[in-house]
């Protein structure tokens, strides 16, 4: 049941570190925009503290959203994971029903799927991913929605080159890892997914082609990346990360509010201002 605007709720950012997340801003938006008395705070914890957390939780809570390290921590103490949340084991939205229940969903997932839209990106023939983290694993999941072709996964180390291959069977996506050596060769894919910690691609900047396609690039704090910066130089479209934050935060709004559709360009303007002030 849709949740009513004189209902005073409460719900939060969960992680460690926390300080620097940009989803009060964003939830406190809608939560305005949609005239709601809800209040959105951030709490530091981490994986020890998790269920101590949920335990001193009480009914007026509709929702938490997780960030690292509690993605596959929260699992455990759920009633309930959606099949999103349950492909990559990554659970980053939890909302609370009305008879009690714990629910888990992933909203990073079809949050980059609806970015990548925004921009004109509905199918990629094939595809590159530079980096084989948690977020790495939630891009493959993505293009198992819009690209039928292959995916190359460039990765440092065989473990987790290992490790992203088993994605790709899990997700049945056709995936192929190559070296971090190589990684300039994933700039002439049709669509490039940056998901490495900031500055890691900072040196390929100066290997983007003449005419670069896509870039997705999910980091957005600093921004532009030097990455992303010489890629628009050059006329390519570039998916930031605030995009795919503001898109996986509008889906958490609307589950844990039961209103649809929650206020986009509401959450994107407080989310800009909010940077620009950084």
């Amino acid at each position: 049941m849709p949740a009513r605007a004189t209902d005073a709720r409460r719900a939060a950012v969960l992680g460690k570190p926390i300080a620097h997340s940009l989803s009060p801003v964003l939830h406190r938006a809608a939560y305005a925009e949609l005239g709601f008395d809800w209040s959105y705070d951030r709490f530091e914890v981490d994986e020890a503290g998790l269920a101590g957390f949920f335990a001193g939780l009480g009914p007026e809570w509709a929702g938490l959203s997780l960030t690292m390290p509690l993605k596959r921590a929260v699992m455990p103490l759920l009633d309930e994971v959606s099949e999103t949340a349950a492909s990559v084991d990554a659970v980053n939205t939890v909302v609370f029903t009305e008879d009690g229940r714990k629910v888990g969903d992933n909203t990073d997932i079809p949050g980059m799927v609806a970015a990548l839209r925004e921009h004109g990106i509905e199918e990629v023939e094939s595809a590159a991913i530079l980096g084989a983290g948690a977020t790495a694993s939630s891009a493959l999941a993505a293009l198992a929605r819009i690209c039928p072709g292959e995916v190359v996964v460039y990765v440092r180390s065989a473990a987790r080159a290992a490790e992203m291959r088993e994605w790709g069977e899990r997700l049945d996506v056709d995936v192929r890892t190559a070296d971090w050596a190589d990684a300039a060769e994933a700039l002439r894919a049709p669509l490039v997914i940056a998901t490495t910690p900031a500055g890691t691609a900072d040196a390929l900047a100066t290997a983007v082609p003449e005419r670069p396609t896509t870039l997705f690039d999910v980091l957005y704090d600093p921004w532009p990346t030097e990455l992303a910066a010489r890629w628009s130089m050059f006329g390519g479209a570039v998916v930031g990360g605030l995009d795919l934050l503001v898109h996986q935060a509008v889906l958490q709004v609307e589950r844990m509010t039961g209103r649809t559709p929650a206020p986009l360009e509401a959450m994107r303007r407080a989310g800009e201002r909010a940077l620009a002030a950084r």
